[in-house]
């Protein structure tokens, strides 16, 4: 399988995006783009070939091919997909990627990230570049097969659950039931992607999103503990205490006075 290496914290330069339509005057086209990536979004079966490495194309399938490489696609008549030719930007964190995937679900999303990108493009570049950026994210963070190093679906399933419903009660079975596997099947394969169970890993998401509103909002102590699905003021001194060292009043005193220190240093500056 190829890979590619995305960076993808700041949104891409979109310099063309738009429907291609091949495969009517000939079966066989090569394409490179010297200073571009290319990225596609497939309604029909065929082939893509970089080199050695040859890639089946079905509809649903996203392909995205770095830039300087010649890429060779065969067609089998008319030939549909959405096209996106862009730049990326430096620093941030490497995504690897394969260089193309099988959307599966995720495809009709991004084709209305794609659709809205192409009729955003001659009025608003940057509305374009934003919905670009945001399939590709999407396309970063699909799931796939065993051995390649990706989330489980079943994790990334199980871990979107628990961010949807932290502020309320949440035990293995419901997080099982919801993703539509057993309780020992989700524990088994949460504890091999993340290293921790699943009741860890949902108190270790409950304090951290505590730590930011306690840092961050003017929310009393007693409404936090209940956005974080922690209703009881003494449980939840407690595991503040355990999960992050202090207790809730004293994270946020410490951090005022930090944020202080730091706004006195700069304004003496």
């Amino acid at each position: 399988m190829k890979l590619v290496t995305l960076r993808l914290e700041e949104p891409p330069t979109v310099v063309d995006a738009g429907i291609g339509v091949h495969g009517v005057a000939t079966s066989h086209d090569v394409f490179r783009l010297p200073d571009l990536w290319q990225l596609h979004l497939y309604n029909y079966a065929g082939e893509l070939s970089l080199g050695q490495s040859v890639h089946a194309i079905r509809p649903g399938h996203v392909s995205l091919v770095p830039p300087n490489t010649e890429v060779h696609f065969h067609y089998r008549g008319r030939s549909e997909h959405f096209y996106v030719h862009l730049r990326l930007h430096d620093g941030g964190t490497a995504r690897v990627v394969p260089v193309m995937q099988d959307a599966a679900a995720e495809s009709t999303r991004l084709a209305d990230l794609l659709r809205h990108a192409v009729t955003a493009m001659s009025a608003s570049p940057s509305r374009a570049s934003a919905e670009v950026w945001a399939a590709l994210w999407r396309i970063a963070e699909l799931p796939r097969s065993e051995g390649t190093g990706r989330h489980h679906p079943f994790v990334a399933a199980a871990q979107a659950y628990i961010e949807e419903h932290l502020a309320g009660p949440l035990s293995v079975p419901d997080v099982a039931r919801a993703v539509g596997i057993s309780h020992t099947h989700l524990t088994r394969v949460f504890r091999a992607e993340t290293g921790l169970t699943v009741v860890s890993y949902v108190r270790r998401r409950r304090l951290q999103r505590a730590r930011h509103l306690l840092l961050s909002s003017t929310l009393s102590i007693t409404a936090i503990a209940g956005a974080v699905g922690i209703a009881d003021l003494q449980a939840f001194n407690k595991a503040c205490r355990r999960e992050l060292g202090a207790s809730p009043r004293h994270i946020r005193v410490a951090g005022h006075e930090r944020a202080s220190g730091e706004v006195l240093a700069t304004s003496v500056e």
